[in-house]
């Protein structure tokens, strides 16, 4: 029987994160996360948290994930959000046909995928068999080299134009190119997948609207979030993590400082300036509390189902977008308020300096595009 106990996932990523904090420079140095925090993370249940309960899933809730992702990237961001992904993407793999499902699951409900829904490759219709064809390279595939299937997006061409299909194939049928070298969020082995006319039969296929509809094969009248009315916790939670984290580690730092540090006659020393270190700490926590009540926010709708309006859909795109923000924010003051001797090189703070601002570069968490489709479907609600 599955442990749905709340606060379970928590309480294993504490321990994965004590693991996770040692490791953390060695696995920055090797650009991947550890083999045994995948091992550990598949034990604690992310991989199955979101799993229909009919193949020995969860069917977990976004408020507990939220928690243990955050856990985990208070000590290491990169671990973070490769259990984030880890946990995040079966939600959807309900949306494959019920074949496909049964395939994927065959072994038990631990099964890691990792996803791209960008449409980097083409697809052509196979020849005598009911499937497609499909070519192309996709990026950013993090934490690829333990994944058991990997799903991606191509375009098959039609008379009305082009549809995007997403196909799901076993990681034994791609090849992996060791693209990812990058200042931020290093450890995350966000390589690139390849496929070379890979054949992926019509259980393995299902159109990517229904992904981002949330829509169920088996289940089309009880539909799950759709993806961009939850997308955003999935890279945004480990950042705020990392931002807790980082302000944890400035704690500790300014609070030796002022004790062990002695004032220089004449000089400001740490006593001097300590008006700026409290504004430090105070704006950057209430900046990372109020990233997280919005996120909290999210989750909260997702686990209710919604309901998910276009005006909430775009509110939480929004949301996701500023909370990033916020944590940017957060997260370079803490770094500057650290000053020269908080700032060692391959430290925590660096690390959770790096990462954070290597996550607010991600395409989903931009907030220009992210207020065009609040101002739209504010206005539309309007009128």
């Amino acid at each position: 029987m599955v442990d749905t106990t709340p606060g379970r996932l928590t309480e294993a990523a504490r321990q994965i994160a004590d693991t996770a904090a040692g490791l953390a420079p060695a696995m920055t140095e090797r650009r991947r996360i550890d083999a045994d925090l995948v091992k550990a993370m598949r034990e604690a249940g992310f991989m199955r948290h979101f799993v229909p309960t009919r193949y020995g899933g969860a069917a977990g809730t976004f408020t507990d994930l939220l928690a243990a992702v955050a856990t985990l990237g208070e000590a290491c961001p990169a671990t973070a959000w490769c259990a984030s992904l880890f946990a995040s993407t079966p939600r959807f793999v309900p949306c494959f046909p019920e074949a496909g499902q049964r395939e994927f699951w065959a072994e038990g409900p631990d099964t890691a995928f990792v996803c791209s829904v960008l449409p980097f490759g083409e697809a052509t219709q196979a020849s005598g068999i009911s499937g497609l064809r499909v070519s192309g390279r996709w990026p950013y595939m993090s934490a690829v080299e333990y994944a058991d299937w990997v799903v991606v997006c191509a375009r098959l061409p039609g008379a009305g134009g082009p549809r995007l299909k997403l196909v799901a194939v076993p990681v034994s049928a791609v090849s992996v190119e060791d693209t990812w070298d990058t200042v931020g969020m290093r450890a995350t082995g966000s390589n690139t997948v390849v496929l070379d006319d890979v054949l992926v039969p019509a259980a393995r296929i299902v159109d990517r609207d229904a992904v981002f509809g949330g829509r169920p094969v088996d289940t089309p009248e009880t539909p799950i979030a759709p993806l961009a009315a939850v997308n955003g916790l999935t890279f945004v939670v480990p950042a705020l993590g990392a931002a807790q984290g980082a302000l944890a580690e400035l704690a500790r730092y300014l609070g030796g400082k002022l004790k062990d540090v002695s004032p220089t006659p004449g000089l400001p020393g740490p006593g001097g300036t300590l008006a700026s270190q409290e504004m430090t700490l105070a704006r950057s926590a209430a900046e990372i509390d109020s990233a997280r009540l919005l996120l909290t926010r999210i989750a909260e709708l997702g686990d209710a189902q919604g309901p998910f309006t276009p005006h909430v859909v775009a509110r939480n795109v929004r949301d996701s977008a500023f909370a990033v923000d916020l944590l940017v924010t957060a997260v370079n003051r803490i770094f500057r308020g650290a000053g020269t001797g908080g700032q060692a090189a391959h430290g925590p703070l660096e690390r959770f300096w790096h990462d954070v601002n290597a996550v607010a570069t991600h395409q989903a968490l931009q907030f220009e595009p992210a207020a065009h489709h609040y101002a739209r479907a504010l206005l539309a609600t309007d009128a």
